[in-house]
């Protein structure tokens, strides 16, 4: 059993304190943590300076008929997801995919969440941060981390899920998508659309120097400062611009990189 003293005196040695980080969890990486997704939580705020991490909802999202071409998505083709798609809400419980510790994070009282209606992020002591995102940079609230000496956090989780790396693919010029979500009185559009991850484990190779790494209980935590990650991945698609794409060939978001 994995208590929360274990679990901060762990992460404490990550050396993180005083810097703002995004995180992305998993807490069954861990094993039988005391007090489940609220222990976690408590100890990773009480080791950091502020907190950030992304509550997105997909359930919100519409297929149109018609759209800009190569944007990576098959027009008219999702009618019955479409009619099970929700309007956002301040309220809307993020996406499974987030985690539970995500949702734990958004329920808490004293959190804030942005408005964003399918990339929303929530965090704690992180109002200037969340206040950076617009419906035209919904990463933006990562950029702001970056300009304060700013990490990413993974906790028992891979790059697969390194919401970072795609500003950094933005930085570098990698084409962004453009989606659409329900609002309560209108179908929003959402530019800034990132690509598919599934192939971003091959950067961690170039991140090795500047990784902290630490065990806590079963789950390995790794702490990347954001400016290091970015430059890292800049230099990777400079080199090749097709790097980080997955090798399904069915992936509609990496063949439309792949096309350009």
């Amino acid at each position: 059993m994995l208590t929360y003293l274990e679990i901060t005196s762990a992460l404490l040695g990550l050396e993180l304190s005083d810097k703002p980080v995004i995180a992305h969890a998993s807490l069954k990486s861990f094993g039988y943590v005391e007090g489940g997704a609220q222990t976690l939580l408590r100890a990773v705020l009480d080791s950091v300076g502020a907190l950030i991490m992304p509550t997105f909802t997909y359930k919100t999202m519409i297929t149109p008929e018609v759209g800009p071409p190569n944007n990576g998505i098959a027009y008219g083709t999702e009618q019955d997801l479409n009619a099970m798609a929700e309007p956002f809400t301040p309220n809307m419980p993020c996406d499974r995919l987030m985690g539970v510790l995500a949702e734990t994070l958004r329920n808490l009282p004293e959190a804030r969440r942005t408005l964003h209606p399918i990339q929303s992020f929530a965090g704690l002591r992180a109002g200037k941060f969340l206040a950076a995102q617009t419906i035209q940079n919904p990463l933006a609230p990562i950029a702001a981390l970056a300009e304060e000496d700013g990490w990413v956090l993974l906790l028992g989780v891979d790059h697969t899920v390194n919401t970072s790396i795609h500003y950094a693919e933005k930085l570098a010029g990698r084409r962004q998508f453009v989606r659409w979500a329900l609002a309560p009185d209108r179908i929003v559009e959402c530019p800034g659309f990132p690509g598919d991850s599934a192939g971003f484990n091959a950067v961690a190779p170039y991140l090795a120097r500047d990784t902290r790494t630490i065990q806590a209980g079963d789950a390995t935590v790794q702490a990347i400062p954001l400016e290091r990650l970015f430059v890292r991945v800049m230099d990777i698609l400079t080199e090749n611009p097709l790097a980080l794409l997955c090798e399904r060939e069915d992936c509609e978001r990496c063949n439309a990189l792949r096309n350009l």
